[in-house]
């Protein structure tokens, strides 16, 4: 069944390999609202917490994007940045996207086991989503053990809304957006059921919860729209 741009999947069987990394950056950007200005503000926000020393991860990389934009944006720090991702075929569209670039290098590694080095600034841009809950937390352990003192972690989610009122509507007004960029009724009804199992989001106050736990005491939203929203927190 189609879902959109060219990607193809079955019932629950939605997944980041096979074709999907050439065509990653076009469905991801149109089906995620304000994707672009979300990876803008990470730049920014990047700025604040990197030194010519320092270890950036991005985990959840998919095909260097976002890497490629903070390089950009931070062209006069020379840190060292690695993008973490399970699929190979994603770790091949990064390489070829940033095969120039100095300081740079992408692991095909599953982002739950990878043994991080110290670091200033990890990102997880709309990634822990797709992770088991049932590993999340120590994930989450792991990033804030990682960080520097003063290490900034930026989380992108999508959440769902706190109670059944609130998720209603806005899953009306997701839908509604979806139709508006292009997408037809069957293209959005079969997205929604080549995702079961496979995209797990949890309550803002659930993923602020997360973490608390792993040991983060100053945590902020600094971006949010309907079911997606992104956190700044800083060790």
């Amino acid at each position: 069944m189609e879902i959109g741009d060219n990607v193809k999947f079955r019932k629950g069987k939605f997944n980041f390999g096979g074709k999907t990394p050439k065509n990653f950056d076009r469905h991801i950007g149109k089906s995620v609202p304000l994707y672009d200005l979300g990876q803008n503000l990470i730049c920014k926000i990047s700025s604040f917490f990197l030194n010519n020393e320092s270890y950036v991860y991005d985990i959840g990389c998919s095909t260097g994007t976002l890497i490629k934009k903070i390089i950009k944006y931070n062209s006069s720090i020379k840190f060292t940045i690695i993008g973490i991702d399970r699929e190979k075929n994603m770790i091949k569209e990064a390489n070829k996207k940033l095969k120039n670039k100095k300081k740079v290098s992408f692991k095909c590694a599953d982002v739950k086991s990878f043994s991080y080095k110290k670091s200033d600034l990890i990102i997880s841009y709309y990634t822990v989503q797709f992770i088991k809950p049932k590993y999340r937390q120590n994930l989450f352990n792991k990033i804030y053990k990682s960080l520097n003192w003063g290490g900034g972690f930026i989380l992108f989610e999508k959440v769902r809304g706190p109670d059944a009122r609130f998720q209603d509507m806005m899953s009306q007004v997701y839908n509604e957006y979806k139709n508006d960029i292009g997408y037809n009724e069957k293209q959005i009804y079969n997205k929604s059921i080549s995702i079961r199992g496979f995209l797990e989001p949890f309550t803002t106050s659930a993923n602020l919860a997360y973490l608390k736990r792993a040991g983060f005491k100053d945590v902020m939203s600094i971006m949010k729209y309907t079911f997606f929203e992104g956190f700044l927190a800083i060790k």
